[in-house]
């Protein structure tokens, strides 16, 4: 094939066929530009390739994050590290890079309520993304739920293949799936399946010695706490809830202008 048998107006229609979207939107530009500027031909494609490249990594990152189901919001960039001194910004920022994911390291934040853990491991996650692995959020009663459902309807394990996929699932509220509430014995078995091979984080709101009331036996609760923390980063955070402290800054917020107005009435009187 020559050049002049091809024709130019079917090259949109190619694109399209081929799965180039960025080709389509940019070639005409990126074309007058080169000819303009007297580009080599190899520097017209590697352009218009990097712009090709870089759209479907944000297409994605976008797909991914859609599918992580994290909560909105919580990113490195919105995290308060100054309120929680004991957690430092560059030991979080490492856990983000995802080194620990290789061999299926587990991360547990451990702290009381309303202290960060759940957007520490959220801004981690969302980092994940970015950086290209694959990651799920859940509450951990939701899933244990999503799991006994799966287990009564004989397809536990292809719901368990499933969650392979994720290089990361963060269980949120572990401490919360109680074993009177739901058999969270499938919670085990998801544990016990990804063990060395895919990644858990944990946000628990108890120590360990608390944990006997997730699973149906002690020797469970042990059986799976050795499995968590064999590869896991264990983050202590136990601080001053960030939920109270906001809460008694609004309350002195709204006790401010009441004070100032009284003044004012009194000062009025005065007059």
């Amino acid at each position: 094939m020559t050049a002049r048998e091809i024709d130019i107006h079917t090259l949109p229609s190619m694109l399209t066929a081929l799965r180039l979207p960025s080709f389509h939107k940019l070639w005409a530009e990126i074309a007058t530009r080169a000819d303009t500027e007297g580009w080599p031909a190899a520097r017209f494609l590697a352009v218009l390739a990097e712009y090709e490249l870089a759209e479907r990594d944000m297409r994605r990152i976008r797909r991914h994050l859609n599918e992580a189901q994290l909560p909105v919001g919580k990113t490195l960039a919105t995290f308060d590290f100054k309120a929680l001194p004991t957690l430092p910004r560059a030991r979080v920022e490492a856990l983000a890079a995802g080194d620990w994911l290789d061999g299926g390291g587990n991360l547990i934040a451990i702290g009381n309520s309303g202290t960060g853990k759940t957007h520490v491991l959220c801004a981690i996650g969302h980092a994940l993304v970015e950086a290209g692995h694959r990651v799920f959020y859940t509450r951990t009663s939701d899933l244990v739920q999503r799991l006994q459902a799966a287990r009564r309807d004989l397809v536990l394990e292809a719901a368990l293949a499933k969650l392979d996929k994720f290089d990361l699932i963060i269980l949120d509220d572990i401490t919360y799936a109680h074993k009177d509430q739901a058999e969270t014995g499938v919670l085990f078995e998801l544990i016990a399946r990804r063990y060395e091979y895919r990644s858990i984080a944990i946000a628990a709101n108890q120590p360990f010695s608390g944990w006997d009331q997730i699973f149906p036996d002690k020797a469970m609760t042990v059986a799976a706490i050795d499995r968590l923390v064999h590869h896991a980063t264990i983050l202590e955070m136990n601080a001053e809830s960030f939920r109270q402290r906001a809460a008694a800054t609004n309350r002195m917020a709204l006790a401010e202008p009441a004070a100032t107005t009284n003044n004012d009435n009194q000062n009025e009187g005065e007059t």
